[in-house]
């Protein structure tokens, strides 16, 4: 093997909060919002109180009839009870499937049919507005965390069920099934073991203990996103107070920051950007942060320039992790205040010491270089290990212990990874969409989203959203691209319209089929 596994038995999500519990029993989960589930619990609980919910509510699943080894799909309404059923249902050695609730409901019926015949987890919302007819055949049985609906279980009717013993697992048994985020059609369902789980603590755990564990570690991360189930242990397993987010307005967030000021904060890249007017906030929310740290795509660098100036930290850092849902982290590098506004934002970073691998893989049999890039291609214990009911799609993309990353780039001289685009993001005549959007924001302040997709006649076309939808300053623009390539007329829409992924990135080939629609 490449790397040398991890002696463990996997990450064990059924008791992660047991175990938390027990070493940090009066440690602080708070919240901005109330759970589903136990909205009497309050935003502020214990980890005793939290496993106490997980332990609830995997009974209650086995009252229902959820078995060890059944799958057991939650799509819901938007909340930290996402996390907390995910818990529940590994608790009893079921696997549990986590669908966004930003999924529309034709693709949340196509991948129940390919869970084929799960349990599904929902609420009377989805049911009434957002899920068709035909999920009730799809599915085995629906279980309701709220609300009512004929035919369905509701689980607050199985209150005071007997507890069930926890289900011991081999880590090599599916331990959750999580979705891809879908920006090129239908999302596949990354199959991920208690072993694959493991091996990505090593390189994501050293952050976490860069700050004393008595300073809040502040977490907005999408609820069925893998990322969640690695900053939430390394958090809580370290005795750390845990800000745990749902919304991401600058306001709310600022309120809460200036209540309990953490010292660590994970969340999307677009996250941070939304967050930068916190820099100007007199509240300071940011003030006492030592670590931003962001695990998914490239970060822009006015986004990491304006979220350091904010901290008033000594040696503050922003720590950028390049991954994916189907590896985990696998290349990374910090940024400084002194560095951040001028640092090469397609740069990120450099594979971990025997953890992880990297190497680009030539397209035109020549070096692969900025202006002629290669097929990024990695190595990491932390691989899935299926796409379900899609294995061929999986073997597509693995070469033996080599995982493709549908990402093109090069590496310098000093072994420097530099992401330029998707593969099916490419531009004819365009070294990197993603360059381009890094200068975009640098020189236009008032960005709060710009997406270069091709147009009809082949040029590039800028899509862009502004800061309190202003309408773009057109004599700003032309400044800002007069030394980029030729492009067409900018199309200034509202952030809120653009279509996002789980993790709030733009879904850029639905973006451009709208662009196509409108004409």
């Amino acid at each position: 093997m490449f790397l040398q596994r991890i002696a463990n038995r996997g990450i064990r999500l059924g008791t992660l909060f047991d175990r938390a519990a027990e070493r940090h029993p009066a440690s602080p989960v708070i919240l901005d919002h109330d759970l589903d589930i136990a909205p009497e619990r309050g935003r502020r609980l214990t980890l005793t109180e939290v496993a106490g919910i997980v332990d609830d509510f995997a009974a209650r699943l086995w009252a229902a009839g959820v078995r060890t080894g059944d799958r057991v799909v939650v799509h819901k309404s938007n909340g930290f009870d996402i996390t907390l059923l995910a818990c529940s249902v590994a608790r009893i050695g079921a696997v549990p499937v986590l669908l966004s609730p930003k999924l529309d409901g034709a693709t949340v019926a196509e991948l129940l049919r390919r869970v084929d015949m799960p349990f599904l987890v929902t609420d009377q919302a989805k049911l009434d507005h957002d899920l068709p007819a035909e999920v009730t055949g799809l599915a085995r049985e629906l279980l309701l965390t709220s609300g009512s609906h004929e035919g369905a279980v509701e689980l607050a009717s199985l209150a005071g069920s007997p507890r069930v013993q926890p289900a011991r697992m081999s880590p090599d048994h599916p331990t959750l099934i999580t979705h891809t985020s879908g920006t090129t059609g239908v999302p596949k369902l990354a199959v991920h073991t208690g072993r694959t789980f493991e091996a990505r603590y090593r390189p994501q755990g050293t952050v976490a203990k860069l700050v004393d564990s008595s300073e809040p570690v502040a977490i907005h991360v999408s609820f069925v996103h893998s990322r969640i189930f690695t900053a939430l242990p390394i958090s809580i397993l370290q005795g750390h107070p845990v800000l745990v987010l749902r919304e991401d307005d600058p306001q709310v967030v600022g309120d809460l920051f200036g209540q309990v000021p953490p010292g660590l904060i994970e969340a999307h890249p677009n996250t941070f950007m939304r967050w930068e007017e916190l820099a100007d906030d007199p509240r300071a929310p940011l003030a006492k942060v030592k670590y931003f740290s962001s695990t998914f795509d490239a970060i822009h660098p006015r986004t990491v320039h304006r979220l350091l100036s904010a901290s008033r930290r000594s040696g503050a850092k922003f720590v950028q992790m390049y991954g994916q849902s189907e590896v985990g982290p696998i290349a990374g590098r910090t940024y400084s205040p002194e560095r951040g506004a001028e640092a090469e934002g397609r740069c990120v970073g450099r594979p971990f010491p025997g953890m992880t691998a990297v190497r680009v893989v030539s397209r035109d049999g020549k070096p692969p270089t900025k202006s002629s890039p290669g097929f990024i291609e990695v190595k990491s214990n932390g691989r899935i290990v299926t796409y379900l009911g899609e294995h061929g799609r999986w073997e597509k993309q693995a070469d033996g212990d080599w995982w493709r990353m549908g990402d093109v780039g090069y590496r310098t001289k000093w072994g420097c990874l530099h992401l330029l685009d998707r593969e099916v993001d490419e531009i004819p005549g365009i070294d990197s969409t993603l360059e381009i959007e890094d200068k975009l924001f640098a020189r236009l302040p008032e960005l709060t989203e710009a997406v270069i997709v091709p147009g009809p006649d082949g040029r590039p076309v800028p899509v862009v959203s502004t800061r309190g939808d202003r309408p773009l300053d057109p004599v700003a623009w032309r400044s800002a691209v007069a030394d980029l390539p030729p492009m067409a007329e900018p199309v200034q829409w509202r952030l809120e319209d653009l279509p996002q992924t789980a993790t709030t990135k733009i879904k850029r080939l639905e973006l451009l089929k709208q662009l196509q629609d409108q004409g």
